[in-house]
C-alpha cells in the first residue's frame, strides 16, 4: 500500500468554509479547498473529477447533487476518491472534529467509492 492510499486527502467543495482548511492542517492533514485549486464556479461533476483525479476525497454540503453523482459512478463504474457529505447544521469546529474522526479512523483506500455523511 502506497502512502497516498494510506491517509485521506480532502478537496474541500466551494460550498465549504474555508476556515475548515486551517483547522485541519496544523493536524497533519493534507487539505486543498477549491479556491485554491482555481475551481471555483465549476460544477459539481467537475469538481468531482477533479477530486478523483488527483487522489483526494470530496468534502460538501451539497447532499442532492452528491449522492445522484455518487449513483451515477456506481452504475456507470466509474471510480472515484470519496465523497464526505457534511450537514450544514454544524459549527466549523463540530465539523472540523468530526472530519478528524474520519481522518482517523479510514484510510484513503476504505473510503474510495463511498458516500460517508458527517
Amino acid at each position: 500500500m502506497t502512502e497516498s492510499s494510506l491517509f485521506i486527502r480532502l478537496y474541500l467543495d466551494e460550498d465549504v468554509s474555508v476556515f475548515l482548511a486551517q483547522l485541519l492542517r496544523p493536524h497533519g492533514f493534507e487539505v486543498l479547498t477549491t479556491r485554491e485549486a482555481k475551481n471555483l464556479g465549476r460544477s459539481d461533476a467537475a469538481q468531482l473529477q477533479f477530486a478523483s483525479a488527483h487522489q483526494h476525497t470530496i468534502l460538501t454540503h451539497n447532499r442532492c447533487d452528491f449522492e445522484q453523482l455518487h449513483e451515477a459512478a456506481l452504475r456507470d463504474q466509474r471510480l472515484h476518491a470519496g465523497i464526505l457529505i457534511a450537514s450544514r447544521r454544524a459549527s466549523d469546529f463540530e465539523l472540523a472534529r468530526r472530519i478528524m474522526t474520519v481522518l482517523d479512523t479510514f484510510t484513503a483506500e476504505e473510503v474510495a467509492n463511498q458516500l460517508l455523511y458527517l
